[in-house]
């Protein structure tokens, strides 16, 4: 999303205490929150906001269970409320692998007195909906050519799973297809955000389809000058919310960088190299303008860059779209191998 400046976000807590206080002025007495903050915000919000009873979590795909092995946590994961109430917590991963389900015994004032549940793991022998099945087979008529069009193939599987948190296969793919046909025009480095990467691509064959399953929000490609000193911003904003699962994580080409998850947000970068036109690395000079490339939801602001949008050099927001460019690399690169070569480190 492209939020214009006059709209605001303020932080969840200050958000959700006056509808919840609101519900309670109206005399509901059980509050469900479903929320999409992540584990560790619903934590706190559960631990700082009276009144709310439940919550149903996402965004960090974090897999609750008390059956399946190497889970994060219990399901439900337990908070105490500002009051010394309970608030159980529940998250089933992502990908619609797990189907949660918890039941929750309320007393007559509306506090939790007990609770019970897991995930249910979904397999292939559960049978699709035929209703929903049919609609999802018509609307899909009108894409199915473009989707089928074979641009390629991949000699391995390229996973994007952790590119919200690490070097990924996905994210060092798209970067170097964005360096790669933004070179003639001067690009040093690129920046992609994690969370705009949104599937992996399997081996062999590639469609259409495949990449824009991985690229679905049709953003263009951008260019700028950036000063050597706002290319650090830049990648302190991409590690300041690992802990939460956040898209801004920078998945890079044409540099790489060291950071320190020990440290607090804002002081996480370690060490930053820029690639020269010999292949060597030399650190990122501060005052330096270097040609940068990236896609035009994070040079406009987005993602918390607003050093890309506020510092940008002679920006451009305009230039192909970022999927064409894939299919482009792919096509080129076929079948196209990608490898993880420590781009990205920490400390």
């Amino acid at each position: 999303s492209k939020p214009p400046s006059d709209v605001t976000f303020p932080r969840a807590e200050v958000a959700i205490r006056p509808i919840v206080d609101g519900f309670k002025a109206q005399g509901v007495d059980i509050v469900i929150a479903l929320s999409h903050l992540g584990l560790s915000r619903d934590r706190e919000v559960a631990a700082k906001i009276d009144g709310i009873d439940v919550i149903v979590g996402g965004h960090s795909h974090t897999l609750l269970s008390n059956t399946v092995q190497g889970a994060a946590g219990p399901y439900p994961m337990v908070v105490k409320g500002p009051s010394g109430r309970d608030v159980p917590i529940v998250q089933a991963y992502a990908y619609s692998r797990y189907l949660g389900r918890i039941d929750v015994v309320f007393d007559r004032a509306g506090n939790v007195v007990s609770w019970s549940g897991d995930v249910i793991p979904l397999v292939q022998d559960i049978a699709e909906d035929p209703a929903v099945a049919a609609e999802v087979a018509k609307l899909a008529v009108p894409l199915e050519e473009l989707r089928k069009r074979v641009i390629g193939a991949s000699a391995q599987e390229i996973l994007q799973a952790n590119c919200r948190k690490e070097e990924c296969l996905m994210g060092n793919m798209v970067s170097d297809a964005i360096l790669e046909s933004t070179k003639h025009l001067g690009v040093q480095i690129v920046l992609q955000n994690g969370g705009g990467l949104r599937a992996a691509m399997g081996q062999g064959e590639v469609t259409m389809g495949a990449v824009l399953t991985v690229l679905p929000f049709q953003n263009a490609i951008a260019t700028l000058g950036i000063k050597g000193a706002d290319v650090v911003t830049a990648l302190e904003n991409g590690v300041s919310q690992v802990e939460q699962n956040g898209g801004r994580f920078a998945q890079v080409a044409g540099l790489r960088y060291v950071w320190d998850p020990a440290s607090p947000p804002g002081k996480r970068i370690v060490a930053v190299e820029v690639r020269g036109p010999d292949g060597s690395f030399k650190p990122i000079d501060p005052a330096a303008t270097y040609k940068m490339a990236t896609n035009e939801f994070v040079r406009q602001g987005g993602d918390g860059y607003a050093v890309l949008r506020d510092k940008a050099i002679d920006p451009y927001d305009f230039g192909p779209g970022l999927e064409d460019t894939v299919a482009q690399y792919i096509t080129a690169k076929s079948p196209v191998r990608v490898a993880l070569d420590g781009r990205i480190k920490t400390k």
